[in-house]
């Protein structure tokens, strides 16, 4: 069983990298996509990326509840590549139609802290073969607003916490992976 983490940056070619390693596992390959399509150019960009998948991998929507999908699909045959992280966080941060004050403290909700502990023991069980793309969103500058800055806090924390897990984690940029940890060397 190898779990793979593959980060970088908007654009950076993290996808692409996830998918080629995808391909050549010689697996079935279950795509789990956590993006939805909450306006048009979203819809564009879902549909682009269904379009560059082969025909024979199998698509899972799954917005939120990422552990069930993985222990649902994770098998010795297979091969789950999770696109991505980031957005999934993104979900739960702002499922229910949450508002956050633009300054102040903000209280995660319920559900952030359930499932992103799910997620993290799903990964720890040895059930079969993983890839998730996460964006690297902490390279820049502080995010203004509250809740901006709690995402880069979180997605950061996440990142770290999955790459801890992970027995390979590549960075991408400019369509060219570096390797960062690699488990089975």
């Amino acid at each position: 069983m190898t779990r793979t983490l593959v980060l970088g940056g908007a654009r950076s070619g993290k996808s692409a990298h996830a998918e080629r390693l995808a391909a050549q596992s010689g697996k079935e390959v279950i795509y789990v996509a956590t993006a939805a399509a909450g306006d048009g150019e979203m819809a564009q960009r879902i549909a682009l990326h269904r379009a560059q998948r082969p025909a024979q991998w199998q698509t899972v929507e799954e917005k939120l509840a990422l552990a069930q999908a993985l222990a649902a699909w994770r098998a010795p045959h297979r091969l789950v590549l999770v696109d991505c992280l980031t957005l999934w966080l993104s979900n739960l941060l702002f499922d229910g139609g949450t508002a956050y004050p633009d300054v102040g403290a903000i209280e995660l909700p319920p559900r952030f802290h359930a499932e992103r502990a799910a997620l993290l023991a799903q990964l720890a069980e040895p059930r079969g073969d993983v890839i998730f793309v996460s964006n690297e969103v902490g390279m820049g500058i502080v995010p203004y607003g509250a809740i901006t800055r709690v995402y880069a806090d979180e997605a950061g924390r996440l990142n770290q916490a999955v790459a801890a897990l992970c027995d390979r984690v590549v960075f991408v940029a400019a369509g060219l992976p570096l390797m960062l940890k690699d488990a089975s060397c």
